[in-house]
């Protein structure tokens, strides 16, 4: 049964924290992608004469939590978020979202989402799907993990399934119920004390970085004494690879100069990086790419500054390209002219 908009309004959590209140699909695109981020909203199974949007957020320093419902289904497309991370805790009907790490169906008390600001996002909220979603700024989350792992501030990503049945995910939970109910309790017109929200803002960071699998997790692990070091000979076919992107892959010069065998390397790679070494030198050339590109001349020309980092089929480029970054080469080179 279909509910109306307002009676999911009757049981929407932070109700004194209104933003956004619409049955009109544009105005909910664009006001909530004013919160957000800009997004294609989209309603989907016919869907339109059932839609209607809810958004309401409590803000605090260096993240929010937020109730957004969709009624009927919508699918959302906001490609990278750029500037967050965005952890949502279905209440009411699911979601599938769809990343370039993989694809996730979240349900209530089962499998919550957590998006990761470097990797595009697809999204289909069905069957009146209500989210408390957590936000929370990428700088914040990205120095405090290079804090953890003892290294040079760089992207995380995280693995977009969390399991709300294992201790960091009903930690997680736990912790979303209770500040909602908090903020609810103290209610707009009243701030949370700033060391209160600061003490929740440091318990979700620790939570997520220690309790939630993600691409800085083993170098944390080994910076605590918790992992295994990575072996020299890997350490030094990676730094290879890296100064060296731009030239003809040669497994066997790479592993006679990590003093090791070719199978042995790839089997290293494998288990220390979670890729192949093809795959790790084409992540690296994309990286370049993009560095590249934003730092394009006027005139200069994406196929010329392919070519030079060894792409040569542009197809296969663009489309890695896009799953990496989220946007064409073109769009990245268009944006910053």
């Amino acid at each position: 049964m279909i509910a109306t908009s307002s009676e999911v309004s009757t049981r929407a959590r932070l109700a004194d924290f209104a933003r956004v209140s619409t049955t009109r699909v544009d105005d909910a695109a664009e006001a909530i992608g004013r919160i957000f981020c800009p997004h294609h909203l989209t309603p989907v199974e016919r869907s339109e004469r059932d839609f209607f949007a809810l958004h309401n957020c409590a803000d605090f320093d260096g993240f929010s939590v937020n109730y957004v419902a969709y009624g009927g289904s919508v699918s959302i497309n906001p490609g990278c978020l750029d500037r967050f991370f965005l952890l949502q805790m279905p209440l009411h009907g699911s979601a599938s979202v769809k990343t370039a790490a993989r694809e996730v169906t979240a349900g209530p008390q089962h499998i919550a989402s957590l998006l990761s600001p470097t990797m595009p996002t697809e999204m289909t909220w069905r069957d009146d799907c209500a989210q408390l979603i957590v936000l929370l700024d990428r700088k914040l989350v990205e120095h405090r993990a290079a804090a953890l792992g003892g290294s040079a501030v760089r992207p995380v990503e995280f693995d977009p399934a969390l399991d709300l049945t294992r201790p960091a995910g009903q930690t997680l939970a736990a912790g979303i119920e209770h500040l909602v109910t908090l903020a609810e309790q103290v209610g707009p017109q009243k701030k949370l004390p700033a060391i209160a929200a600061a003490d929740w803002r440091e318990a979700f960071l620790s939570t997520l970085l220690n309790g939630q699998h993600h691409s800085l997790s083993a170098a944390i692990d080994v910076f605590n004494g918790r992992g295994e070091t990575q072996p020299a000979a890997l350490k030094r076919a990676r730094a290879y690879l890296e100064t060296r992107a731009t030239e003809p892959l040669d497994l066997a010069e790479l592993a006679e100069l990590a003093g090791t065998g070719i199978r042995a390397l790839q089997i290293g790679f494998r288990r220390h990086f979670g890729t192949t070494i093809s795959e790790m030198l084409l992540d690296i050339r994309l990286a370049e790419l993009n560095a590249r590109l934003k730092t394009a001349r006027p005139g200069e020309r994406i196929v010329d500054i392919a070519f030079d980092l060894g792409f040569t089929h542009l197809s296969r480029m663009a489309s890695a390209y896009r799953a990496k970054f989220g946007e064409s080469p073109r769009a990245t080179l268009r944006w910053l002219s």
